[in-house]
Formats: C-alpha cells, sequence, structure tokens
C-alpha cells in the first residue's frame, strides 16, 4: 500500500488550495495522520495533525488559515488551505498511522505534492 498525496499547484497570495491523502488500496484505512512541509533549504515541520478520535493540532504559522479533516466514507484526509502566502511555498508530506481490518498496519509517507504561492 502506499500513501497518496495530491492537490498541490501553483497560486497566488491569498488564494486557496485543498490537498487530499488517501491509501492506494481501499482496504487500508487512516487512522491518524499528520501534513508536513519543506521548503529548499528549510527542514521538514509539523503543519497540522488528526488523531484518530478527531482531535486536532495546528502549528502557529497556520492556524486560522488551515483545516485538516477527515472523510471516512471516502477513506481520505484533506488539508484545506486559505489565504496562502508565499511563504506557505514547499512540498507537503501527509503521514498516517494505516489500519488494515480492523489493526494497525503501520505509519506511512505520501510522496509530496508541491504548493508554489506567488506574491
Amino acid at each position: 500500500v502506499q500513501l497518496q498525496a495530491s492537490g498541490g499547484g501553483l497560486v497566488h497570495a491569498g488564494g486557496s488550495l485543498r490537498l487530499s491523502c488517501t491509501p492506494s488500496e481501499s482496504s487500508y484505512s487512516i487512522s491518524a495522520v499528520s501534513w508536513y512541509r519543506q521548503a529548499p533549504g528549510n527542514q521538514r515541520e509539523l503543519v497540522a495533525d488528526l488523531t484518530s478520535g478527531g482531535v486536532t493540532r495546528y502549528a502557529e504559522f497556520v492556524k486560522g488559515r488551515f483545516v485538516i479533516s477527515r472523510d471516512v466514507a471516502k477513506n481520505a484526509v484533506y488539508l484545506q488551505m486559505n489565504n496562502l502566502k508565499p511563504e506557505d511555498t514547499a512540498v507537503y508530506y501527509c503521514a498516517a498511522d494505516l489500519q488494515y481490518m480492523g489493526s494497525r498496519a503501520g505509519d506511512y509517507w505520501g510522496q509530496g505534492t508541491q504548493v508554489t504561492v506567488s506574491s
């Protein structure tokens, strides 16, 4: 199984994007998930968390602008990014704790999706 991240692109400052993250095989489900980002020359940093119980946590630099959510029926998690700023430009990664047939399958990383915000 792979974790597939998508939804990145080029957007003007103030615009919005929605990133998606989903397992490549429908028999796997996402339990907990985190979104990270890494800009060139910078370390990877945590953007937002969503626990299996639905608790969310955000980095200070995205609070009030980004929303992490889950759609159980679609077996997907999302990162809605609003009011984007040039400093949000980075490769965004999802990392998830996957379940298979009710048991923990392990931690997986998506391949990353590029977000570029122009000024």
